[in-house]
């Protein structure tokens, strides 16, 4: 909430929005549905009203209704979820996939002469999941399209997948090594924008895992085989692509048959 409330504190034409990834689906938790239109361009000043609780604390009002709004999105996301055994992965493909068709309703939105810059941010905690490879990488190439950076916060094990998608859209790919110092780290790294970032001391960049996964096992590999019609990726080879079903010849070589030796006959 902090780094959310400093973004719209950098500049008041910011938006901000935030999407939950869960184990079985993500949701916004802002803006939420009790926000109007108008809210999310800052020219709804009545309605913004109507929806901020009031500050007690002296904070803007504004701050105030966001990050109640938030915590109450989380509280019924946690009592509304059905957690069954130790799955740990989360939907993360999907969550891009919505901020993607967030920014592009956006941008539809603004004025001819005005030029709008976007940037998604992912702070994961959760494991990578191989089942999402093919609709992750679908995103990281639709968000280079469209200009957009994808930044990576990670707060657990590294994830191969959030590396190449900082790599192709230009993005900050952060392992967090000390989680006390996790606020100083988004403010310091993830705050700035692209042009802001070039004038300051940052990470080095790291060496970015681009192994693929295998369609028929999900794991990653680096040397696999590759369909020619559909491009899927196999750990092991197949006469048949299980993908698209392309039965591929093969030739072997010819048989050379065995010559008969002719037996000399001593005399």
């Amino acid at each position: 909430m902090v780094l959310g409330n400093s973004h719209l504190f950098m500049n008041r034409t910011n938006k901000l929005a935030v999407i939950a990834s869960h184990t079985q689906g993500s949701r916004f938790l802002y803006p939420g549905k009790c926000w109007a239109f108008a809210d999310l361009f800052g020219d709804g000043s009545s309605s913004v009203e109507s929806n901020c609780s009031g500050s007690k604390d002296g904070k803007y009002e504004l701050l105030t209704a966001i990050n109640d709004a938030i915590a109450e999105e989380i509280k019924d996301l946690m009592t509304k979820t059905d957690m069954r055994g130790q799955q740990t992965e989360t939907l993360l493909a999907g969550s891009l996939a919505k901020a993607l068709c967030y920014i592009n309703k956006m941008s539809k939105e603004v004025k001819a002469n005005q030029e709008m810059k976007s940037r998604i941010l992912v702070i994961k905690a959760a494991e990578d999941s191989a089942l999402q490879y093919m609709n992750f990488m679908n995103v990281i190439f639709a968000a280079q399209k469209q200009s957009i950076l994808i930044d990576a916060c990670v707060l657990d094990s590294d994830s191969g997948l959030l590396q190449q998608a900082c790599d192709i859209t230009g993005g900050i790919y952060l392992k967090v090594p000390h989680m006390p110092s996790l606020l100083q780290y988004l403010l310091w790294v993830f705050l700035p924008d692209q042009e802001q970032r070039s004038q300051l001391v940052l990470p080095p960049p790291i060496h970015v895992d681009y192994r693929a996964a295998c369609f028929c096992h999900r794991n990653l590999i680096e040397i696999g085989y590759v369909c020619s019609v559909c491009l899927s990726i196999f750990c092991n080879f197949s006469p048949i692509c299980s993908t698209c079903e392309t039965a591929f010849k093969i030739s072997l070589p010819p048989v050379m048959k065995a010559k008969k030796k002719k037996l000399k006959l001593a005399v």
